[in-house]
Formats: C-alpha cells, structure tokens, sequence
C-alpha cells in the first residue's frame, strides 16, 4: 500500500463521476447518471452530446457517506439523474455558490484554501482542503463559473492521500499546489476540451497538460478521469497516451487507467 492510503478502492462509473472507498466511507464525485443520448447547453452558446452513459445506475451504488462536486452548474458535471441523488447522500461538499444554489441542509460550500472535516461515530475523519481551479481561459470565471478540485487528508497528516482536479485547465496558481502537495493518489480530469464556437479556447487540461501537472505533483498514482463519455471532449484516451508516449519514465510509471465500471484497489 502506498503512502498514505491504508485501503483505497475506486470505480470509475464514466466521465468525472467515481465511486471511492476508503476507510469505511462511500464518497461519490460528480455525479452523472443520465444515459447517453442527453443534449446540455453550457456558457456562450456551448452545448456537448452525452455519448456513453454510466457503467453503473443510481440503483446500484451503496449508501454515500458525501458527494464530491466540484461544481454544479454543467450538466456533464452534475446532471438530471445526479442531482435527484443529492438529498440523499449524506453531505455535498461543493463550491460556495454551488452551495446556495443547491439550497441543501447538507450543502457545504469551499472557495480555493478552504477546508471541512467529515466525521463519523464508527469511520476515522477525513479533511478536505478544496484547491484551484479555473475552467478555461483567463478571466473567464464570471462566464464559466466557480469550480475546485478536493485534496483529501487524514487529520495530523501532512499528505494527501487523494487529490481530485476538477475540471481545469492548468494555470499558475494549481501548479503552485500540486507542487506544494505530496500526494498519494490523484483523479486528474482531462479531456482537452474545445468548442466549435469558441475556437482553439482550451477549457480542460490537453494531455500534453496533464503530463506536465503529473511530473509536478509527483503522485504515486495518476488516474486520469473525464476524458470520454461527451461529444466536447477532444482528446480522449488515446491523445492522453500519445502524451504519454513522449513524456519521461518517471511520469509514465505514475499513470494507471481504471476499467470503466471495475472496482479497482488502488495499492
């Protein structure tokens, strides 16, 4: 078991949406549950097509203990199905207008630094520090909205035992905290994601990106995530690994693709 870790299973169910067990608890990220065939309209006039829908159904999860969402307000992120799950998981740990969007008791907000405890009479606590993000181009946050990653840490840990990017592009200020980290395990979201009306205006990382943001935080594990499933994502799995191909041993050994639907341990 690596650093950090002491038992850490994940599935990924498709696109950004993973089911994480890890000391007892059952947390849920981004959740996105429609099936394929869905049309979502986003900011200036984007709009993608759901292409596959979700290895496993609403029906089949566990209880969840806390949704991890690191932002609300694009349907690929956070969907019909998704949202219907969400009085019903026992937290939602989100951005601070996600949070009063949602309008949930439950409903806990996170600006980039912030930082929430989750605690259980029968499971060890677990800290999330939400970290930056930014969801395309400079200046774009008033257009694209607010999102944050989550770095996950036992109390009096100093590592991180799970980072998640969130969708973003890669910026200074996550290059400051991915090398500031020191990570056991990260969800990275790539996808490369481009609009015909907005041209060659990146809104997530390209694989040539998350290359680079690998080889600066260093993790044991890089499991890259939201990469497929929607028509608005340019570079899939394959562009990743053409990335890959050209990257250092160093970054290459760090990369574990997960079978979409398999519970994988993560040791």
């Amino acid at each position: 078991m690596g650093r950090g870790a002491r038992s850490l299973i994940i599935t990924h169910v498709g696109g950004p949406t993973t089911l994480i067990e890890v000391d007892g608890w059952r947390l849920l990220t981004d959740p996105t549950f429609d099936p394929a065939g869905g049309h979502y309209a986003f900011a200036w006039g984007t709009r993608s097509e759901k292409l596959a829908g979700p290895a496993l159904a609403v029906s089949d999860l566990p209880p969840i203990d806390a949704v991890l969402l690191t932002h609300d307000h694009h349907g690929d992120n956070l969907d019909a199905a998704g949202r219907a799950l969400l009085p019903y998981a026992g937290t939602v740990v989100t951005t601070v207008s996600g949070a009063r969007r949602l309008r949930l008791p439950a409903a806990r907000g996170l600006a980039d630094g912030d930082a929430t405890r989750l605690t259980a009479a029968d499971k060890p606590a677990i800290d999330i520090v939400a970290t930056p993000a930014r969801h395309g181009p400079p200046l774009s946050r008033p257009i694209v909205g607010d999102v944050v990653g989550f770095a996950l840490r036992r109390p009096a840990s100093d590592g991180v035992f799970l980072w998640i990017t969130g969708d973003t592009v890669l910026h200074r200020p996550l290059r400051r905290a991915a090398s500031a980290m020191t990570i056991d395990v990260v969800l990275l979201h790539a996808g490369g994601v481009r609009f015909p009306v907005t041209g060659p205006v990146q809104y997530t990382m390209t694989g040539r990106r998350a290359v680079q943001l690998i080889g600066l935080a260093r993790p044991r594990v890089a499991v890259p995530i939201h990469y497929e499933g929607w028509s608005h994502f340019k570079e899939g799995r394959t562009a990743l690994e053409q990335a890959l191909a050209t990257a250092s041993a160093d970054v290459r050994r760090r990369v574990r693709w997960l079978e979409i639907g398999t519970p994988q341990h993560i040791d």
